[in-house]
């Protein structure tokens, strides 16, 4: 992957918003309805090249497919695997409401207020298995392209990690979630190898490994969260081993909904785990108001050296347009830390995680995806003068 060797680089998480008409092919193809498939895969590359084109014109360096083929970042691999079903109903079963709505009870009201859920809801019935290429092989031929005509300096693809499959899709079929997960590492396997094969940063998104705290496995104390934490780092190693850590990151975060949070497990809790995963680089939120104190945190445990860091510095959850000097404090404050090659901008969590589900509009995305480009310029003109 390319770094910030002569300025500072920017990027974001991945996701972001899917225009209407996508959005519904998308519906139709998730809950099995009668779909155009022809039609569904040129507007998906249509819409690849048109995002990917938004992004390099609104100054972001390393850019991604947007997720524009998925309905969302991890109940796509439904579509890929086999061992996973849909279900009746949306969502995750059986999913607590996180703790943070326990002590703000209109938070729960006030849950659904983001727009429809359009997925369906997928568990895991059988033995998982990678099915399907084709929707792969798509992924990345629609990102090799959009790239090739708009030239951006590098370029990403999502993919799920096992500890997040097995948190967030619900097991009915092995004895236990170790099991569970250990299956994972070669269904997903071909996946992993297949983009960095494809010459693509390979990003690995494991929101369980902060965010399950005060959701999925609030019930467990923090000594259970953090081992089973570890396990699901295990995980993603062994299922990478094929893939050098300098062509890999991996993004961390705390669910990305505007609520009041103050159940997240702090970073500073987390970094001893982090340090053991293999992917180079580190995406996690930075620019919220309930995280971005923890660069003090990162500053006084200190970071590994074969570490970079992707901190957030825009927030993915609000409307608000960061200004472009507070973006470069943010920069600066973990280039301090690490060092001004070690450090890329990038947004605290995707802008379309669920597809359909509104939060940031389009035009705010590329707002914020600007004052981040202007901020990592100024930012630039201060550490290398």
């Amino acid at each position: 992957m390319k770094l910030s060797t002569d300025r500072i680089l920017t990027t974001h998480v991945g996701s972001l918003p899917r225009p209407e008409d996508l959005l519904e092919l998308l519906r139709q193809e998730d809950r099995g309805e009668a779909v155009d498939a022809d039609a569904l895969h040129a507007r998906t590359a249509e819409a690849v090249g048109k995002v990917v084109a938004d992004q390099v014109a609104a100054g972001i360096d390393v850019v991604s497919d947007g997720e524009m083929s998925k309905i969302s970042y991890h109940v796509y691999a439904r579509h890929r695997l086999n061992g996973l079903m849909a279900t009746d109903g949306t969502g995750v079963p059986d999913r607590p409401a996180p703790a943070d709505f326990n002590d703000f009870p209109e938070m729960k009201d006030a849950a659904g207020s983001a727009g429809p859920e359009l997925m369906k809801a997928t568990v895991c019935e059988g033995p998982v298995s990678y099915a399907d290429r084709g929707p792969l092989d798509r992924d990345i031929a629609n990102l090799k392209a959009a790239t090739s005509t708009s030239g951006p300096s590098d370029m990403f693809m999502n993919t799920v990690s096992p500890g997040c499959l097995s948190t967030y899709v619900p097991n009915r079929h092995y004895p236990d979630r170790d099991a569970y997960r250990e299956a994972l590492i070669e269904a997903m396997r071909p996946e992993y190898n297949a983009i960095h094969e494809a010459g693509i940063v390979l990003q690995l998104d494991c929101p369980d490994l902060a965010g399950a705290r005060h959701t999925d496995y609030q019930a467990m104390d923090e000594s259970e969260f953090l081992a089973d934490a570890e396990k699901s780092i295990e995980a993603l190693n062994a299922a990478t081993s094929d893939i050098p850590p300098e062509a890999m990151r991996m993004h961390i975060c705390w669910l990305n909904y505007a609520g009041p949070h103050t159940h997240d497990i702090p970073i500073k809790k987390l970094l001893g785990l982090l340090a053991k995963a293999r992917p180079q680089a580190i995406l996690f939120e930075g620019a919220n108001p309930r995280h971005a104190h923890e660069w003090e945190d990162l500053r006084d445990a200190g970071v590994p050296d074969d570490k970079v860091l992707i901190p957030g510095v825009i927030d993915s959850t609000s409307n608000f347009v960061e200004h472009p000097q507070l973006v470069a404090q943010r920069i600066c404050q973990y280039a301090d830390i690490v060092g001004r090659e070690r450090v890329l901008a990038g947004s605290d969590c995707g802008f379309g995680t669920y597809a359909g589900r509104k939060g940031v509009y389009p035009s705010v995305v590329l707002g914020k995806f600007r004052a981040m480009a202007e901020g990592a310029q100024i930012a630039s003109d201060r550490l290398w003068g």
